[in-house]
């Protein structure tokens, strides 16, 4: 990652874990200040923007792309729509949302067209949530050279010449070092009997970190403790990351056979699995942003700095330095400050967050290194967990 790269986006995503704010340049990129890795409590002035507005002359500057699931679904897709708000208002931008056809059916057609759509619409900018969106972004990025494309979650991509594709910057987040942070929190409070519900079927790259890096911080605690944990892990029922009566099923039987807390790592699966939870004295870790506040059963989340990230590459566009991440792929971590447990609205009492900070910043000296290969995960052998994939 380029180093101006740092240097423009460390205080950024601090200000996503705090509160929302506008990209700023810290006076030093190397250590977090004290209050980094804390989050306040979860006001979020991306609420008081409203979703959808009416331009003057009918046309929309900035356009969002759902990913499968709701628009809000206090997740991804939610997450990374404020930031598109949050930059639309402050820049006194108009703004407007599509989603594909379809809803989770939705196809690479229905894709394109949304952001052909868009285009059509007047979008000098146009984000697009989630992996799936590739090949309709791949399209619509050749058939429409002179828009600007914000792939989240994603990566750079080519056209079918193999040249890349400079008007799409590929905006991705390390979930692993996130997920380790969640995995390791939910030990060392005190939990032995954890469970794992991702997203997209184990073919999304964002929930497989989540989910790898999970099971290394669960197992690092556990070693330090000296204590054995048990973790069901499953892809089942989230494919589609909807809320679903199967899923909710799954999660309760988990929950009544011991199971103490679930990672709900997927869109709107977590209504699903909190439901679940709230039937069963269960807890829940949320992921991408601070779910608290959706849910009582709720003790922490890894979240990813979306909001600001996107703020930040749009802001690229408007002040010429979009070159910089054009027909890139950029990675974002605990180094950009773009990855956190919110320690202000956590409910652990046994893990503190002194400690959670010493951890913090073994990872951002580079003392810890989260594996991201998550491919490794099932052959792996854990000194202090046990793993049943199902």
């Amino acid at each position: 990652m380029k180093k101006i790269l740092a240097l423009s986006l460390a205080l950024v995503m601090a200000l996503s874990l705090c509160a929302c704010g506008t990209p700023s340049e810290p006076a030093d990129d190397t250590k977090p200040a004290e209050d980094e890795t804390t989050t306040a409590a979860p006001t979020n002035p991306a609420n008081d923007i409203p979703d959808t507005m009416t331009s003057e002359d009918g046309t929309y500057e900035l356009a969002f792309v759902t990913d499968v699931g709701q628009l809000k679904d206090k997740s991804f897709n939610e997450g990374t729509w404020n930031g598109v708000k949050l930059y639309a208002a402050e820049n006194e931008l108009s703004y407007k949302y599509y989603q594909p056809a379809n809803g989770n059916e939705a196809t690479d057609d229905d894709r394109y067209d949304a952001m052909k759509a868009a285009v059509d619409n007047g979008a000098k900018v146009v984000i697009c949530a989630g992996f799936l969106q590739e090949t309709a972004l791949t399209k619509a990025a050749v058939d429409f050279p002179d828009a600007t494309f914000i792939f989240i979650d994603g990566y750079a991509l080519k056209d079918p010449s193999g040249n890349p594709l400079t008007n799409v910057a590929g905006i991705s987040f390390q979930e692993e070092q996130s997920g380790y942070f969640a995995g390791y929190a939910a030990v060392m409070e005190g939990y032995t009997k954890l469970g794992f519900s991702g997203g997209g079927g184990g073919t999304n790259d964002a929930c497989c970190r989540f989910g790898y890096g999970f099971v290394q911080g669960a197992n690092a605690a556990a070693a330090e403790l000296n204590v054995q944990v048990d973790m069901k892990f499953s892809w089942e029922y989230g494919a589609s990351f909807s809320d679903s009566p199967e899923l909710q099923t799954m999660a309760s039987g988990w929950y009544e056979s011991g199971t103490q807390v679930i990672f709900a790592c997927g869109g709107s699966m977590f209504q699903s699995i909190t439901a679940a939870a709230s039937a069963n004295d269960g807890k829940v870790i949320g992921v991408d942003v601070d779910q608290s506040t959706q849910s009582d059963t709720v003790i922490t989340s890894a979240m990813k700095g979306l909001s600001d990230a996107v703020q930040w590459a749009v802001a690229k566009v408007y002040d010429d330095s979009f070159s910089e991440i054009g027909g890139e792929s950029t990675s974002l971590g605990v180094k950009e400050n773009a990855i956190a447990l919110p320690t202000d609205t956590w409910s652990l009492t046994n893990y503190s967050v002194e400690d959670y900070k010493e951890l913090y910043q073994k990872v951002l000296d580079g003392t810890l290194v989260v594996d991201n290969d998550y491919s490794k995960m099932e052959g792996a052998e854990y000194s202090n967990l046990t793993l049943n994939v199902i």
